[in-house]
C-alpha cells in the first residue's frame, strides 16, 4: 500500500490550516505561511489547493490580507475526504479495472477480494478520523464496530 507525497501533503496542509484557525478563526492563511511551517514548496501548495478548494474543503479570500480558510469546522472535515479530494486513491490491489482484472487473462486474482476489503477498511478509518482529531491529537484507534469485528466481541446483550 502507498499513499504519495499529495494525500500525505495535503493532510499536513490542512492541519496547518486547521490548528491556525483554532488560533484565530477569522484570518485566512497563506499558503506562503503554510509551507514555511510545513516545508512544503508553495507551487506544490498551490495544485493541492486547487484541488480541496474545488472540492469545497477550503475557501480562498483574494488580496493584501488573503489566503485560505476551512469551509466548515474541522471536526466535519475527515482525512478521507482530503485525500479524494486531491485524487490520491490509496491503491491496495493491482488491480486495474480499465483493463479488465488483475490477472493477464482479464480476471481477479485470488487474493483480490483480501485487499479491496483492506482498501475498504483504510477508508473507514481515515472517514472516522477528522481534522480536529488531528490537530486536538486525539486517539486514532478503529471505530468502535471495526474493533468488534475483528476482534469477535459483540456488542452488550448480543449473542455470538
Amino acid at each position: 500500500m502507498k499513499l504519495s507525497t499529495k494525500g500525505r501533503y495535503a493532510v499536513m496542509a490542512m492541519s496547518d490550516l486547521a490548528l491556525q484557525a483554532r488560533r484565530d478563526a477569522k484570518r485566512p492563511v497563506s499558503l506562503a505561511e503554510i509551507g514555511a511551517r510545513e516545508g512544503i514548496s508553495l507551487s506544490y501548495l498551490e495544485q493541492l489547493f486547487a484541488r480541496l478548494r474545488r472540492a469545497g474543503l477550503v475557501t480562498s479570500i483574494r488580496g493584501a490580507q488573503g489566503g485560505y480558510c476551512l469551509s466548515d469546522e474541522a471536526a466535519k472535515i475527515c482525512i478521507g475526504d482530503i485525500i479524494r479530494a486531491v485524487d490520491e486513491p490509496i491503491q491496495v490491489t493491482r488491480c486495474q479495472f480499465s483493463k479488465g482484472g488483475c490477472q493477464v487473462r482479464n480476471s481477479r486474482c485470488l487474493t483480490h477480494d483480501l485487499w479491496a476489503g483492506l482498501g475498504r477498511h483504510i477508508y473507514g478509518y481515515l472517514d472516522a478520523v477528522t481534522l480536529e482529531d488531528v490537530v486536538l491529537r486525539n486517539s486514532f484507534s478503529a471505530p468502535e464496530s471495526a474493533r468488534e469485528q475483528n476482534s469477535g466481541l459483540h456488542p452488550a446483550g448480543e449473542g455470538a
